[in-house]
């Protein structure tokens, strides 16, 4: 922290940017791999909390340039738009909504909202949700003829997708309900997939939909709907669909008893949505007792968020790191790769969390953005990525990032050479991006396998890695529903600090209206009807090219 940081205010935040974009050129030419001339390096740039390990210290960050981005946050006054998160202040002011996913985690404090203490709502609605969840699970719930649900359809989309699919499969060796599926996409083949091989007499089905009238959902809901009529009859629909929504006169229309649907609040933005009824299926499939150690989880890294220093918080850290590579570094994407093979979905759900985030291009005074804002995110599980897009991490011409996550074990005690493999392959890939291999190297290891002088000067080059290609490494001791909270809180606030350092709202999603919008008035024509004069001919074009193949 510098001398000048208790007086520090966002006119400070050019100057700093700027002392950056310095520090930066002044020791880009040096490889990183010479940064660890340090012996202490790993522990000056790394951080726990508990046993959740951040190591950042494979990045170009130098003990100055961290210290200018710990101002760069003081200066956005980070902490105090963290205390306003979290005391219920509106800080989503395009939506005029305070931002509180994180009172649903830990509900014994007070937060108030327009005077009133919403932590009774959420208790009253965990406390629902637990009894239906062992109802269903022990098959006092049961379906209409009688039998016990043995499989449970989640309809969403987005938030209400994303979520409790990730989740549910993050967590499967801690399953002991029914088999848990997701169906989100408005392509009939996924729900023709999904119910595939499922009986109609012992499938649940949960419509979430906070309005019910999402397109997607409702479509997908509707054709549930008569998939159970035809087997079971009208009667069956309100033993076998439950609703995750507060529109209670559409879902009792759709005949669904109010008993049997689990409200959420309009502070609580969809892709924040897991810890709320959204979680409906996961705590299904884990038990309320999982479920309460997930939202333990996230209370924890709530906890740390708000009590530990910036120079040492995992947040803010991961943030700073993110800063540094896509504001200084101006690189524009990352790679979120975990090793672990029951992470699969956690890049998409990053990707929804942090682009429908932080892609914005507008600050919260409505003027235009003066520097690049939320990077692409994307990735797969590694070993698989390895074999995948690796090729282009090691000897691209574009720097990305890369996050890996890694545990220490697994859940399969019977499978440990497993688990080395997978913690050897993931500390190896970081360190490869790291060292690289220089064209000298190249020379030498083709040599000594016997190749010509000739062809050592064909192959070499093809072999060099320029190295330098920066990584942070998550690690942690065992992927289970407390340590599962913890990661998505730690994203969750990591997109926080980045935008209240940008200064935009991460809490609205305009960005997804004007498409759904354009696809409502075209529909009409794609059944038939005339074309809207607004599209262009283009539009006109496909429509009629796939009018005529259909």
């Amino acid at each position: 922290m510098t001398a000048s940081a208790p007086s520090l205010s966002r006119d400070d935040l050019p100057a700093l940017w700027t002392a950056l974009a310095k520090a930066w050129a002044a020791g880009a030419s040096t490889p990183l791999v010479d940064l660890f001339a340090d012996s202490a390096r790993f522990d000056a740039f790394s951080a726990a909390c508990d046993d959740l390990l951040l190591d950042f210290s494979k990045t170009a960050l130098t003990r100055d340039s961290l210290d200018l981005l710990l101002d760069l946050m003081r200066a956005a006054g980070v902490e105090a738009r963290r205390d306003a998160m979290f005391a219920g202040e509106r800080i989503n002011i395009t939506e005029d909504r305070a931002v509180l996913h994180v009172a649903l985690r830990e509900t014994a404090t007070p937060v108030l909202l327009d005077g009133m203490d919403v932590k009774g709502d959420v208790r009253a609605t965990l406390k629902a949700m637990a009894g239906f969840a062992t109802a269903v699970r022990t098959g006092v719930l049961a379906g209409a003829t009688g039998s016990a649900f043995t499989d449970v359809v989640n309809i969403g989309i987005g938030g209400s997708d994303l979520g409790p699919a990730m989740a549910t499969l993050a967590l499967a060796p801690y399953h002991d309900g029914p088999r848990c599926h997701f169906v989100s996409n408005v392509d009939g083949a996924h729900l023709t997939d999904v119910l595939r091989g499922l009986n109609p007499a012992t499938t649940l089905f949960i419509v979430a939909s906070k309005t019910f009238t999402t397109v997607e959902t409702m479509t997908n809901a509707r054709s549930a709907r008569a998939w159970i009529v035809e087997a079971l009859g009208e009667g069956a629909v309100g033993d076998h669909f439950a609703a995750v929504s507060t529109a209670l006169d559409k879902v009792a229309a759709f005949g669904i008893s109010p008993q049997r649907a689990f409200g959420f609040w309009d502070w609580v933005g969809g892709r924040y949505s897991l810890w709320s009824a959204i979680g409906l299926p996961l705590m299904i499939a884990i038990g309320p007792e999982g479920f309460s150690d997930f939202l333990a989880g996230g209370a924890a890294m709530d906890a740390h968020f708000r009590k530990a220093p910036l120079e040492a918080n995992l947040p803010v850290l991961l943030a700073a790191v993110g800063l540094w590579h896509r504001n200084v570094c101006l690189y524009p994407s990352r790679a979120v790769i975990p090793y672990d093979q029951r992470l699969a979905r956690f890049p998409a759900y990053l990707q929804q969390l942090d682009m429908e985030s932080n892609g914005k291009s507008v600050k919260l005074d409505g003027t235009p953005t003066d520097r690049p804002t939320g990077p692409i995110v994307w990735g797969e599980p590694g070993t698989n990525a390895q074999h995948a897009f690796f090729q282009l991490l090691h000897q691209g011409t574009d720097v990305v990032p890369v996050e890996f996550l890694i545990a220490a074990k697994g859940h399969e005690p019977l499978l440990q050479v497993h688990q080395n493999l997978l913690i050897a392959n993931c500390i190896a890939q970081s360190e490869a991006l790291l060292r690289g291999r220089t064209l000298a190297e190249a020379q030498a290891q083709l040599t000594q396998r016997g190749f010509s002088a000739e062809r050592v000067a064909e192959l070499a080059p093809h072999r060099v890695f320029p190295g330098s290609r920066p990584s942070v490494t998550l690690a942690y001791r065992q992927l289970d529903p407390f340590t599962l909270g913890r990661l998505i809180a730690l994203y969750e606030h990591r997109v926080f600090v980045e935008a209240a350092v940008w200064g935009i709202n991460a809490y609205d999603q305009w960005g997804v209206e004007l498409g759904k919008e354009m696809a409502t008035d075209l529909l009409g024509a794609v059944q038939g009807g005339p074309l809207p004069t607004s599209v262009t001919g283009s539009a006109g074009g496909l429509i009629g090219h796939l009018r005529g193949v259909a």
